[in-house]
């Protein structure tokens, strides 16, 4: 290492979620003289919230790289990816490779540079939901067992590292990574207002937001969900910002007439980041099956019904304000929140908006010693 030739960092993005966890750890490599961070976007998923706005919002560059892989199976995602960023490395070797989260673009670029005698570390490792009919666990177990540096973001992620035999050495607890993208913009959050658009006051509605397949693409359960926020919205006004996939399926399945005529119920259009989250942060609860919501309102302190059978962010649970919850329970789930008989959140070690601090930390004490 030395300053005329500074490390080069790829940092993995593939789809919107990545982006913002990575966003703070852009920046915060791009404050060092040490190294160069180069932006590498698989482009596995397109989505519409992915414009220039939120390019913009994160203040990020152009990729450096853009793979276009697109959409398909988790195969052909899976292969593409590997195809195209095997190309990348023999043109340009990157000295680490980042990756982040667990979907398919990360696997497979874990997977490239692991092969390639390139060092990986993951952001967000040791995360486990137990339930293997999951494609993202898949990628989970096998990027944490080839990874070189497994940055954690809680005691739960260590202990299921430890509990497969990984060494201690490869293991660092650094805190949750999303939170510093919520710090990082905090103040237009909080200038969105976004409830005050829909004629809203603050504490007083809850947020949807379900896209799951377990979820939406069983008929029965949909229609049992639907029934359920229906009923409970004539108590509390709930804001469903309905993923395009759900949204299809709401109509395939003849609830979409049902859900979007309800007295108290809001459907929109999902939002970008910033849109999205100055609602959630004023939000009385939230009904949700997504992962990354589960940590924002634990750490917001904000109540939220899980729809699923296991979560890969028990911490949330056990220490956070998520509880699991099936289909038929919301309801119930909704009223025991509105009696006050919802669980406060504790003070979560490193939860705490200075996560990329500590991975850059972590990142140049490994060159260092290298």
């Amino acid at each position: 290492m030395s300053e005329q030739t500074p490390t080069q960092i790829h940092i993995i993005a593939g789809a919107r979620p990545n982006f913002m966890k990575v966003a703070p750890l852009f920046h915060a490599l791009k404050g060092e003289n040490w190294c160069r961070p180069v932006l590498v976007h698989t482009g596995q998923h397109y989505d519409v919230n992915m414009s220039d706005a939120f390019f913009q919002d994160l203040q990020l560059p152009e990729p450096d790289h853009h793979l276009e892989v697109g959409s398909g199976t988790h195969a052909e995602q899976t292969g593409r990816v590997m195809m195209a960023y095997e190309k990348i490395c023999f043109e340009a070797r990157p000295d680490w490779v980042v990756v982040v989260g667990d979907i398919n673009s990360t696997l497979a670029c874990a997977l490239v540079a692991a092969k390639l005698c390139i060092p990986v570390a993951h952001l967000e490792a040791g995360l486990r939901s137990g339930d293997l009919t999951m494609p993202e666990e898949i990628n989970r177990i096998v990027t944490d067992s080839i990874a070189d540096l497994l940055w954690t973001p809680s005691p739960d992620g260590d202990e299921h590292l430890k509990a497969v035999g990984v060494d201690d050495a490869r293991i660092e607890r650094v805190g949750n990574i999303m939170l510093d993208a919520y710090e990082m913009l905090r103040e237009k959050i909080e200038a969105a207002a976004t409830y005050q658009k829909l004629g809203l006051r603050p504490r007083d509605y809850g947020v949807v937001t379900l896209h799951r397949p377990s979820n939406v693409d069983d008929a029965q359960k949909l229609e049992i969900l639907v029934d359920r926020i229906v009923s409970a919205a004539q108590r509390c006004d709930l804001v469903f910002a309905a993923h395009p996939r759900t949204r299809q399926k709401l109509n395939d399945f003849g609830l979409l007439e049902k859900l979007s005529g309800a007295t108290g119920v809001h459907l929109v259009e999902p939002m970008g980041y910033v849109e999205f989250m100055g609602l959630v942060r004023e939000a009385k609860l939230v009904i949700t099956d997504s992962g990354g919501i589960q940590e924002e309102t634990t750490y917001l302190d904000i109540p939220c019904i899980t729809v699923r059978d296991n979560t890969e962010r028990p911490i949330t649970v056990t220490d956070g304000t998520n509880r699991l919850t099936v289909p038929a329970s919301v309801e119930a789930a909704v009223d025991k929140v509105l009696s006050g008989n919802w669980p406060k959140s504790k003070k979560i070690e490193m939860w705490d908006g200075k996560t990329a601090g500590r991975v850059v930390a972590s990142l140049r004490a490994r060159v260092t010693a290298a």
